[in-house]
């Protein structure tokens, strides 16, 4: 009879270590010992250790002890600690570039960010801008005595397990491999799909303390994401989890087509929603500017307010594409049955009303309305938001592996 495997008792404790810092970075208020044990199932014996274990090493603090009764011992408030690890995000899109650190109690510990026009941009020079940003970030935190658990980058494309870029067609790159990069390497980046790394900035807890304002979903809430810019990109997010797909290219819902004889997209196939809805197709629509101009702010700005003048031009394009967006929306929801929609990017400066309506509207899109509420709402973080989930994609590495960072202090 063959011997059975003994437990491997670092890797026992890492899990654990792991349950505990996920709880309380999921927890809505600090909780004490006795709470983490009761949610987590450990023995308080064990979570007594892994408390101290992470107070030692600056990841959890202690509160002031707190009585809630005439009886029994005061029971002392645990949270997450800042300044000792933070996580590294990128980002490259269709309107400039940055690099955020993000401390695992969410103070944002360095942001810098470029606004440019990034057509024909060279994947070289982004590149070594981005290392030079990340460098001297690292520099700091390393005055600070704060250690950098991961880095990732997002991206407005679709990006393969083996860190190629397959097409951003916005940005106009194709086939790149991305670890040529010098500071893809340094870093160990992981790159991700720009909607992607947004939805995961959405989810309460993910890698870092949930945010006061987190009210729109839970941490193991499901609900589908539209990022709207120049282009559309989307994911879905299946009990507090990116669902990837079988190659990592699920979600892209801005090239679900609308319209079979509609007009060309981008991508070379007819309808999109993105050839309805995206920023650059509906500034052109509406009249107010065309080839590189419509790619603006400034375009933008001007096709907004000839929106709210009444313009019949603008009017009827906004129409057409909000028309095209219930259509996507409702599709996506009868597939994967989620009932909680956050659509983002420039759609929020038409404000809450637009929202109400478009929630209104997809009653009659969706087949199970008599059974479900769907709601249409902004995401809760509307700015950069993939810069932020780069940012928690890099601390779940220190999340799934605390041991592999905090051992020397054990």
């Amino acid at each position: 009879m063959a011997s059975l495997r003994r437990i491997n008792q670092d890797d026992l404790r890492n899990h654990n270590l792991s349950v505990v810092i996920d709880t309380l970075l999921r927890a809505s208020s600090p909780m004490s010992r006795a709470a983490l044990a009761k949610e987590t199932g450990l023995t308080k014996a064990t979570m007594s250790l892994l408390v101290s274990l992470l107070i030692d090493a600056g990841v959890v603090k202690e509160g002031e002890p707190q009585t809630s009764s005439n009886y029994g011992r005061p029971s002392t408030p645990l949270t997450i600690g800042g300044g000792k690890v933070c996580g590294i995000g990128m980002q490259v899109n269709t309107d400039g570039y940055g690099c955020i650190a993000l401390d695992i109690n969410r103070d944002t510990l360095g942001y810098e960010w470029v606004d440019a026009d990034m057509s024909g941009a060279a994947p070289e020079v982004v590149f070594d801008k981005l290392s030079t940003m990340a460098e001297s970030m690292e520099r700091r935190l390393k005055r600070k005595g704060c250690l950098i658990a991961g880095a990732a980058c997002a991206l407005p494309g679709l990006i393969t397990s083996r860190k190629q870029l397959l097409m951003a067609r916005n940005l106009g790159w194709e086939n790149i491999d991305l670890t040529r990069f010098p500071v893809m390497q340094h870093y160990d980046v992981s790159p991700g799909n720009e909607a992607k790394m947004a939805a995961i900035a959405q989810i309460p807890g993910y890698a870092c303390a949930r945010a006061d304002f987190l009210d729109a979903v839970d941490c193991m809430d499901s609900f589908i994401y539209l990022s709207c810019d120049i282009g559309i990109g989307g994911a879905i997010v299946r009990d507090g989890e990116v669902v990837a797909g079988s190659h990592g290219f699920a979600g892209e819902i801005g090239h679900l087509s609308v319209a079979l004889d509609g007009p060309l997209c981008r991508c070379g196939r007819k309808g999109c929603l993105e050839a309805y809805a995206g920023r650059r197709s509906l500034v052109e629509a509406s009249g107010v500017a065309s080839g590189e101009e419509a790619s603006t702010a400034q375009a933008l700005d001007r096709m907004l307010d000839a929106w709210h003048a009444g313009d019949a031009q603008t009017v009827e394009a906004v129409d057409r594409a909000v028309d095209a967006l219930t259509s996507a929306i409702g599709s996506a929801v009868n597939l994967v049955d989620v009932d909680t929609v956050l659509l983002g990017g420039w759609w929020i400066n038409f404000g809450q009303p637009f929202y109400e309506m478009l929630e209104s509207r997809l009653k009659e899109q969706v087949l199970g309305a008599s059974d479900m509420q769907v709601s249409v709402s902004m995401p809760p973080v509307a700015d950069h938001p993939a810069l932020y989930g780069a940012a928690e994609v890099g601390l779940r590495r220190f999340i799934d592996n605390p041991l592999g960072f905090i051992a020397d202090k054990a």
